[in-house]
C-alpha cells in the first residue's frame, strides 16, 4: 500500500458504490464547481471538462453537472465560497496523512474530521507538522484504452521528453509525475501526441514510504483511511503507510 496507488486502485473500485450513496456526486460537484471558476466553457477549460467527464463517468446526472458549473461561475463569496484547504493529520503505527478538501464550510469540514479523528485512533497535526515528509508532484494520468493500449518506446520517450519526472505503468493507465510547478507545461505538450488524458493536478508522495509489518496496524490506517476518504468534503487522502 502506498498514499498514490494501491489506494488509486481502492478509490476506483469505490466509486460505483459511492455513486449509489451520492458521495462521490458531492465531492465531484464541488471539483467541477471549482473548475468552473476557470470559465464555463468545456472546449476552453481543460480542468473542467476533465472534471465533467469524470462526472459522467460515474453516472452523474446532467442536471447536476450543469448546476455545478453554474455554481463555480457565479463566483460566491462569504458562506458559499468553495475552498480549498489541506489538513494534516498523525495516524497510528507512525503513519501520517495529508487530507484534501474542496468545502464552503470550514466549520462543518473541521468538526466532521475531528469525529472521524476521534473513532479511528488520529488526530490533527499542527501545521508542517506532516507537510515536510511529502514533495508536491504534478500528476497527470493517461488512459491506456485502444488507440493508446500500447504505447510504442518512441512515445514513451516523448513523454519523457515533454518533462516526465517518473512514469507508474498501472494497468489500463499510466501516472506520469512532474515538477508541481510544470504540470501545465507538460500537459500542454503532451496532447499532440494523441494521449487520452483522464486527469490532470497535484499530488503528494511520500518521501519514504513506511512500511507497516503488523496486521493489527495495517487494518487501523486503512480503517482511518476509508473514513477519512468517505467525508464529502474530503477529496484527495495521502499517506506514507505501506505494505
Amino acid at each position: 500500500m502506498s498514499g498514490h496507488s494501491k489506494w488509486a486502485t481502492t478509490h476506483r473500485k469505490k466509486e460505483a458504490t459511492d455513486a449509489k450513496k451520492g458521495a462521490v456526486f458531492t465531492k465531484l460537484a464541488n471539483l467541477i464547481s471549482l473548475a468552473a471558476k476557470g470559465g464555463g466553457d468545456l472546449e476552453n477549460n481543460f480542468q473542467l471538462r476533465l472534471a465533467v467527464e469524470k462526472a459522467r463517468a460515474a453516472n452523474m446526472p446532467k442536471d447536476n453537472i450543469e448546476r455545478a458549473i453554474k455554481r463555480g461561475g457565479h463566483d460566491l463569496t462569504g458562506a458559499n465560497a468553495l475552498e480549498e484547504v489541506a489538513y494534516e493529520i498523525i495516524g497510528p503505527a507512525g503513519s501520517v496523512f495529508i487530507a484534501e478538501a474542496i468545502t464552503d464550510n470550514k466549520n462543518r469540514l473541521v468538526a466532521n474530521l475531528k469525529a472521524v479523528l476521534n473513532k479511528n485512533n488520529g488526530q490533527l497535526g499542527s501545521p508542517n507538522s506532516v507537510l515536510w515528509l511529502f514533495n508536491k508532484k504534478g500528476m497527470i494520468t493517461i488512459n491506456l484504452e485502444p488507440p493508446n493500449d500500447k504505447i510504442s518506446d518512441e512515445l514513451e520517450l516523448k513523454i519523457i521528453d515533454a518533462g516526465a519526472e517518473d512514469i507508474e505503468k498501472n494497468e489500463g493507465e499510466w501516472e506520469i509525475y512532474t515538477q508541481a510547478e510544470n504540470r501545465q507545461k507538460v500537459e500542454q505538450k503532451l496532447k499532440p501526441l494523441g494521449l487520452n488524458i483522464k486527469e490532470s493536478g497535484l499530488t503528494y508522495m511520500a518521501k519514504n514510504d513506511l512500511k507497516i509489518n503488523n496486521p493489527e496496524a495495517r487494518e487501523k490506517i486503512e480503517k482511518l483511511y476509508l473514513a477519512l476518504d468517505e467525508l464529502d468534503d474530503i477529496n484527495n487522502v495521502y499517506t506514507n503507510a505501506h505494505w
